[in-house]
């Protein structure tokens, strides 16, 4: 008999993430007015949002800062006891950094670091969103109203981080925090890239290589539409207020999902998402792994237009050693 790991299951979400932006005002404005996303703190140079189906207080982060870049991931356990399981084992990796209170949405959490230098946390407390009587959806299963504002959003999908080792890293998620490989990338044994969840999803993390070996940055953040249409409703707005579309509405290979990539005024790369590709529930699922001349497309790129140089090269903060063309080629 075939003896499996018994999985881990003591990460339930990805619950909120902080994200840096040196135009605090402009990169809000962009959530708010064009996603639809709400406002629901501020606190000194950070502002807290979430999207109309998120059900927490926040599930994203801006905080002022002199250069754009991620400022840390979180994650929800699935109970209080899981929640101290997990930090057992990461303070065994030496990559623990210690409890903090907590934050504006949440109680305490336990911060680390992964190997790259990311921070993360994970958490149990956490504080759902109150809903004012007039923003109150008929829909008893959606915590507000759709937003009559934008194309809004509906819900925090996913992070995907650019890392100096995406196997290291995500050996690191697999081992401590019971994340399961999904995809990944590879050219000749190099680990390139690698898609990784606690759910059914295909990810709610991934890790893409960063081609100079410069550790902890962010490659994007994912909010959710469920509908491809809105992603061409979305590109017709953000096109006419000159925001910049990196990668038009497009389906992507690895994930099958639907997708186009914007860049917010803070720098940041903005995906959003117009279906889940697939689902997985195969217990016993075997990770799909690509050889990089196997990728769909010029870049991974299923349907739609062949990605550029940028989204393969460049994260946040920007590096001077990155490329900056904007013709289209294949690693």
């Amino acid at each position: 008999m075939t003896i499996f790991n018994e999985p881990i299951f003591d990460v339930a979400q990805l619950a909120h993430v902080e994200i840096l932006s040196p135009k605090l005002e402009q990169s809000v404005e962009f959530f708010t007015r064009f996603l639809g996303m709400e406002v629901t703190a501020r606190s000194g140079g950070s502002v807290y949002l979430r999207a109309y189906e998120d059900f927490y207080h926040n599930t994203l982060k801006i905080t002022e800062s002199k250069e754009a870049g991620v400022g840390h991931v979180a994650w929800r356990a699935t109970s209080p006891q899981a929640l101290e399981r997990r930090v057992e084992e990461i303070e065994k990796t030496g990559l623990g950094k210690g409890w903090i209170d907590g934050d504006i949405g949440h109680g305490k959490a336990y911060q680390f670091t992964t190997p790259d230098g990311h921070l993360m946390e994970i958490l149990w407390d956490v504080e759902y969103y109150n809903v004012a009587e007039e923003q109150r959806s008929k829909l008893l299963n959606r915590p507000s109203k759709r937003p009559d504002r934008g194309v809004p959003v509906r819900r925090l999908d996913h992070i995907n981080l650019m890392t100096s080792n995406p196997g290291v890293d995500t050996d690191f998620l697999i081992d401590n925090l019971g994340f399961r490989l999904r995809e990944q990338i590879q050219d000749n044994g190099h680990v390139l890239g690698s898609w990784i969840s606690v759910s059914n999803l295909v990810h709610e993390i991934a890790y893409m290589q960063e081609p100079n070996g410069v550790q902890g940055k962010l490659h994007h953040l994912c909010y959710w539409y469920g509908i491809p249409q809105n992603l061409y409703d979305v590109a017709d707005l953000l096109k006419d207020h000159d925001f910049k579309i990196e990668v038009p509405p497009n389906k992507h290979g690895v994930s099958q999902a639907f997708c186009m990539y914007v860049i917010e005024p803070g720098g940041n790369r903005i995906e959003l998402f117009g279906d889940a590709g697939y689902i997985i529930s195969d217990p016993a699922w075997k990770p799909v792994i690509w050889q990089m001349e196997d990728v769909p497309g010029n870049g991974d790129t299923w349907i739609g237009t062949e990605f550029p140089v940028s989204w393969w090269t460049q994260g946040t903060p920007l590096t001077s050693t990155e490329a900056v063309e904007e013709e289209v080629v294949k690693p």
